[in-house]
């Protein structure tokens, strides 16, 4: 029935011929029995032979290619061959056909996503296998199924069985196993009809057990009238209790079973009745359709977990509790069936009879619910019935917080439509219930949005809603494919979902690719009333088809890191004038092959534009990458592994190799290469990074030859270690890389992995991809740390081997280059560099767990270290170059450079520290000389990637004078190279020698002392430049300030290690008087007047402090340079007379410009020492004792405002530069003259006892200002 058409297959099987055009394409269930007069297996009447006939090779099954053998022949809307169900399965196939001629018989079959397994029962043995693995590695597991389940004869004849499997290695949706082999998973088998359920823990134990319950006693004879079965299991394991799991089964009469399963049996726990309010089918099969968990499968490690479940009118959710016996608990419910067609699907709509919504499926993210409805019509107008399918798509409303259940009871509708209803078939032919209720749906696969629909007769549709209208893919294969079992997605390794798979009943498992959905799909049939299905849907949109030039399917589908590509995007880039150039070059390759003759080609080509476009999209590097990726004709999955113990390996690299060489004279002699160097720079690069790594895929091959032979002749390992372990490192990523080659690109998934691998090089870079993510898979920590050196020591000759291999190709073929500037080498790509530094850090942490190894291994593991270091550095510095002449930012990738540079240089020196260290007992006497290399190893490196710190270790420890001058000659680099870091080195250990070793270096040491001008005014000194060295002292007194004191003008800046004390800076200042002095220059005097100035500030901030009460932040005052404005204010914040007279003296000693920058601050000085005498009090003294003149005159002396007055105003004040009259003048009639500003007069009017003592005030500053006896003995010396 729901048999969509696409183009038919034109695919012809070369030994018999096959069913006959009258042949429906899937055919009715009474059409595959064998007719009766054909009693003879081996010799069938039809086209299609008997299971137990020789079967048809895997080749035969694959879709005809070309002689070309390349993809782009293959029919791009055909499915693609995955692989062969085992070898065991068939023999069993073939048993029970023969047991049951009629023909009687019916085979059941699963795929589980999660773990990539697929399931078949076939008579009386269930048959578990890895569908994804490769055919040489494929292990069938084999159960048994217990007799008292198979006593019912109804059992065999239709799909009754319902399988869930259980990961214990892997909870979560994806898996880390290595090839996807799991090593301990459960199976719960149920039997839809006799509900009987079997239980295996383990499958892959060797001493495989299983529980069973058998409720067939619990069905009555009205049950078994009425048919009660299950419809729907699913299981979860139980966190922290392995092998235990809890399963569900919803049965058609509305029952819920709650079961727990375990090693040593299974128990039915809880029968939950489910409400039938609403519902729109009662007593009526189908009540409940399916079940599905809310989150993905075991990712939630919480005793609680909720499911899904369907009914024939609504969703509800419940919630099941996994360690106690309590009831399953409903949570919500949602109503998809009703009158409100904005939540789901309105029912009574003129035309409609009944719905059935059939199954649900939840997307990966579990935000999409998809439900299959099924909707009975009738035409009234031709009185005609017929079946409408559509999809629902449903997602939780906005504001709902999916992980708390509380959030549930506050809203009345829990879902809305995510879409409007997607109708796939409009009118179809009408069907039973039964036929209804087989039909099962999956989504999650490519395209994008797309799901497929599997009918209980065996048929499989794809279908995705495309400029809002259906649009539909059936598979389809020969009639000797047999019905359809079940459908999965094909994991892809971004943990996204992959192309859809297809298990068959007798043809294997088939993949549909995105591109072939994209491309076959039709628009629904109108009515579909017959299996073969109606006109329209046997034609296929062909111009559509032939007008887009297929992608080339291969590999390209697959790219490194984030540069994966869909079908289409593929397509859209690929024009017809590239597929006419690249057809045109190829033939023109070809010609020269079989003749050598050139002549016109470049002329031709240039007209068909294939000089146009750069990079990888160049038709150039497009057939070159051909070349190198071709698939051997001749290599088959059936070989197995030890293919590569073969020649043909090598052979068929060899032949790339030497064709790609014959590719290159080709653009030599046809004059491309000179237009290709001129005009597309990255498209020869890529052409000749094809033959690098051709040549280094050559090595690598070689080098696992010599590792296999290595390991089977010599080592000897524990009994404890798996003969997966002993397979090697390097053929552990070898499977892993080809895997994921397999699993994103379907057209490669009938090949071997390792065949995939050494086949597809231009990918070479996925190498290291899969060092940086799958490194643990390959190297484990439960593995023995002698085994663990092992393998990093494999993996780093094998990074190493295919860099160096590179590099030398590169360095013997320089002349076939592009100019290098701004290209980045493939090896200096991020994902080469990510993956040799994930490498090279878990080796560092070997290292730190060698301690009871013995010193051969030691010096081993370190000489593979050693060589990987210098790789991995070596692209780091080829990436930071090309950045470089590019003129991009490259800082970001410049200090990672640096970082990891000094933790490898650093580790390795340490490692090289201990063996020199080691006693001679300890070293044996052939070790000794790798020993004594190391250091010399170490240094080159360190030398070529200015590893300073490491070579000024390696110097400093073996007391190498000599070694060090000669690495400070030869590493000039900027900034003084490595001399500098000397200088810094010596100066940080206070060494005396820096500045004896700096005269050999006078350039570097000039660069190094300007940053440090403690030794600066030294080494000037030595070059008798006084008047320099003066200055330099001068700065380095006064380093905290930021400016001389009594300047404003700042001086140039530096370092100082050590922060000097105030007498420190005293003598500097000192020191700079006497080189002033020595250095005679004609600013002498204004420097020593400089120098005096700063001197006498400091002088007064020793004297402020001893005035000031002890306290730590006195402590901490003392211990630095305080600013002259900081002095100033400390003098103002305590009530103390000599304090404030101190105030004026540190202005006296300023600069003019800090004068007039800072008047207020004067004005405040000014006001405080007015506040130090009680003015009121004295002039109330003066008038009531009645003090003569003379008298009057000794009490004002004794005033702030007095000896302030003296030491600014009178003719013996002292200052550095100008005077207090040019700021701030004595008298108020001196500013008549001027507009605005302040005088000292002024300031005291505004005091509170210039009313009553005006003229004391004024008679003491004025006094002041001619005073010339005026002695100041509570003042301090300006000089010691």
């Amino acid at each position: 029935m729901f048999s969509p058409g696409t183009k038919k297959s034109t695919r012809k099987l070369p030994t018999h011929s096959p069913a006959g055009n009258g042949s429906p394409a899937t055919p009715l269930t009474e059409i595959r029995k064998p007719a009766p007069e054909n009693l003879v297996p081996d010799r069938p009447n039809t086209g299609t032979p008997a299971p137990w006939a020789p079967r048809l090779s895997v080749r035969a099954r694959i879709p005809t290619v070309k002689k070309s053998d390349k993809a782009d022949d293959v029919d791009p809307i055909q499915p693609v061959y995955v692989g062969e169900v085992p070898q065991v399965v068939r023999d069993e196939q073939a048993n029970m056909l023969q047991r049951h001629l009629s023909g009687d018989t019916s085979i059941s079959g699963g795929m589980d996503k999660g773990t990539s397994l697929a399931w078949i029962i076939c008579g009386s043995k269930l048959f578990i296998w890895n569908y994804l693995s490769p055919a040489a590695s494929r292990k069938c597991t084999v159960l048994k199924l217990p007799s008292n389940i198979l006593e019912d004869g109804d059992i065999n004849k239709t799909s009754s069985w319902l399988l869930c499997v259980l990961d214990w290695d892997n909870n979560t949706l994806g898996t880390n196993k290595i090839h996807q082999q799991r090593t301990s998973v459960g199976v719960l088998l149920c039997n839809k009809k006799t509900r009987a359920l079997v239980y295996w823990p383990d499958i892959y134990s060797s001493m495989s057990s299983f529980t069973y319950i058998d409720q067939s006693d619990s069905i009555t004879t009205l049950n078994k009238q009425q048919r009660v079965s299950y419809n729907s299991l699913i299981a979860s394991a139980i966190p922290d209790k392995k092998y235990f799991c809890i399963a569900l089964a919803c049965s058609f009469n509305g029952q819920i079973y709650k079961f727990i399963c375990s090693p040593t049996g299974i128990q039915c726990q809880e029968t939950v009745n489910v409400s039938t309010q609403g519902s729109q089918l009662s007593n009526s099969k189908g009540y409940l359709r399916s079940m599905v968990w809310h989150a993905p499968y075991n990712s939630v490690k919480e005793s609680k977990r909720r499911f899904l479940l369907l009914t024939d009118h609504e969703i509800q959710c419940y919630s099941v509790d996994f360690y106690f016996d309590t009831s399953i608990l409903m949570i919500w419910s949602h109503e998809i069936v009703g009158n409100d067609g904005d939540v789901g699907i309105q029912k009574g709509l003129a035309g409609q009879k009944k719905i059935w919504p059939l199954d649900m499926q939840m997307d990966n993210n579990r935000k999409v619910i998809t439900v299959l409805v099924a909707t009975f019509c009738k035409d009234r107008a031709t009185s005609s019935s017929y079946i409408e399918y559509s999809l629902l798509t449903m997602q939780y409303k906005s504001g709902i917080d999916m992980s708390s259940e509380s959030s549930y009871r506050s809203h009345d509708k829990i879902l809305e439509k995510r879409s409007p209803i997607e109708v796939i078939i409009p009118k179809a032919r009408v069907e039973d219930e039964d036929f209804l209720f087989s039909m099962r749906l999956k989504v999650g696969g490519k395209p994008s949005g797309s799901s497929i629909i599997l009918s209980g007769d065996g048929t499989a549709t794809v279908t995705r809603y495309w400029r809002n209208t259906s649009r539909l893919y059936k598979f389809d294969l020969p009639y000797d494919a047999g019905k359809v079992l079940d459908a999965s997605v094909i994991p892809s390794e971004d943990g996204e979902d992959g192309a859809w798979a297809v298990l068959t009943e007798k043809a294997g498992v088939w993949a549909i690719p995105e591109k072939a959905v994209l491309l076959g799909s039709v628009e629904p049939p109108e009515r579909s009333l017959s299996r073969k299905g109606s006109s329209k849907e046997e034609s296929t949109n062909v111009s559509f088809v032939t007008n887009i030039a297929p992608r080339r399917a291969s590999s390209e589908a697959w790219d490194s890191g984030d540069r994966q590509r869909t079908a289409f995007t593929g397509i859209a880039h690929r024009t017809a004038q590239d597929e006419e150039s690249e057809a045109l070059l190829s033939q023109f390759f070809h010609e020269f092959l079989l003749s050598g003759d050139v002549s016109g080609t470049l002329n031709k080509l240039q007209n068909s534009g294939a000089f146009e476009r750069d990079g990888e999209t160049n038709v150039f590097a497009r057939v070159s990458k051909s070349i190198v990726d071709t698939l051997a004709k001749h290599w088959t999955t059936t070989r197995g592994a030890e293919i590569l113990a073969l020649s043909v390996v090598s052979t068929q690299l060899l032949d790339k190799q030497q064709k790609h060489k014959k590719f290159l004279q080709f653009l030599a002699l046809s004059k491309c290469h000179e237009e290709l160097s001129a005009r597309q720079r990255k498209s020869l690069q890529i052409i000749m990074e094809h033959g690098e790594k051709l040549a280094a895929m050559i090595q690598l091959r070689e080098l696992q030859s010599l590792i296999r032979q290595q390991t089977s002749t010599g080592a000897a390992f524990n009994n404890s270690i798996s003969q997966n372990d002993l397979s090697g490192s390097i053929w552990d990523l070898i499977q892993l890389v080809g895997e994921k080659a397999r699993q994103n690109t379907v057209l490669l998934m009938d090949r071997d992995n390792a065949e995939v691998f050494y086949s597809k090089v231009s990918e070479l870079e996925e190498v290291f991809h899969c060092l940086e993510r799958k490194l643990t898979l390959i190297i484990s920590e439960e593995m023995p740390l002698k085994f663990q050196n092992q393998r990093a020591c494999e993996l780093s000759s094998m990074c190493v081997t295919i860099l160096n291999t590179s590099m030398n190709y590169k360095d013997e073929n320089h002349m076939w280059y592009p100019s290098p500037e701004g290209l980045t080498p493939w090896y200096c790509q991020t994902v080469v560099r990510s993956g040799m530094w994930t490498l090279a850090s878990f080796m560092l942490h070997l290292l730190t767990e060698m301690d009871h190894l013995d010193a051969s291994s030691k010096l081993e593991f370190h000489s593979q270290l050693e060589v990987l270091v210098k790789v991995l550095l070596e692209a780091y510095s080829g990436a930071v170059r090309a950045k470089v002449e590019r003129e991009e930012e490259h800082g970001g990738l410049l200090e990672e450079y640096w970082n990891r540079r000094d933790t490898l240089l650093d580790s390795l020196y340490r490692q090289v520290k201990s063996f020199n260290e080691a006693s001679s007992e300890v070293v044996e006497d052939h070790n000794k000389d790798i020993v004594q290399k190391l250091p010399s190893n170490l240094l080159a490196i360190a030398k070529r990637h200015e590893g300073y710190q490491t070579l000024w270790n390696l110097c400093f420890d073996h007391n190498d004078l000599e070694l060090l001058r000669s690495l400070m000659h030869d590493s000039m680099g900027p900034k003084g190279g490595f001399s500098n870091f000397v200088f810094r080195q010596m100066y940080n250990k206070r060494n005396s020698k820096l500045m004896r070793l700096g005269e050999e270096f006078p350039e570097e040491l000039a660069i190094f002392l300007k940053d440090h001008h403690d030794l600066l005014w030294l080494h000037e000194i030595f070059l008798h430049q006084s008047s320099l060295a003066s200055e330099t002292l001068h700065g380095l007194a006064l380093s905290d300030g930021d400016s001389s004191i009594s300047e404003v003008v700042d001086p140039p800046s530096y370092e100082a290690k050590v922060e000097p004390t105030l007498a420190d800076r005293r003598r500097l200042l000192n020191l700079s008087k006497i080189a002033a002095v020595a250095g005679k220059g004609a600013d002498c005097d204004t420097k020593l007047k400089r120098v005096e100035a700063d001197l006498r500030i400091l002088k007064l901030q020793q004297e402020i402090l001893k005035l000031i009460p002890e306290d730590e932040e006195t402590h901490e005052l003392a211990q630095k340079l305080l600013p002259p404005a900081d002095l100033i204010q400390l003098c103002l914040s305590i009530q103390n007379k000599q304090l404030a007279l101190y105030a004026f003296d540190v202005f006296a000693w300023t600069s003019l410009s800090f004068l007039r920058c800072n008047t207020s601050l004067l004005e405040e000085c000014w006001k405080n020492a007015a506040n130090q005498d009680d003015w009121e009090a004295i002039s109330q003294t003066t008038v009531a004792k009645g003090l003569t003149d003379e008298e009057t005159l000794e009490v004002i002396k004794e005033t702030a405002l007095f000896q302030a007055s003296c030491r600014c105003y009178g003719p013996e004040a002292e200052t550095y530069e100008g005077g207090f009259e040019q700021v701030l003048p004595l008298r108020q009639e001196s500013l008549e003259s001027s507009v605005g500003g302040s005088s000292v007069e002024g300031i005291l009017m505004q005091h509170r006892g210039f009313p009553d003592a005006d003229k004391l005030m004024v008679t003491a500053i004025m006094l002041g200002s001619v005073a010339t006896d005026a002695t100041l003995d509570d003042g301090p010396a300006p000089m010691e």
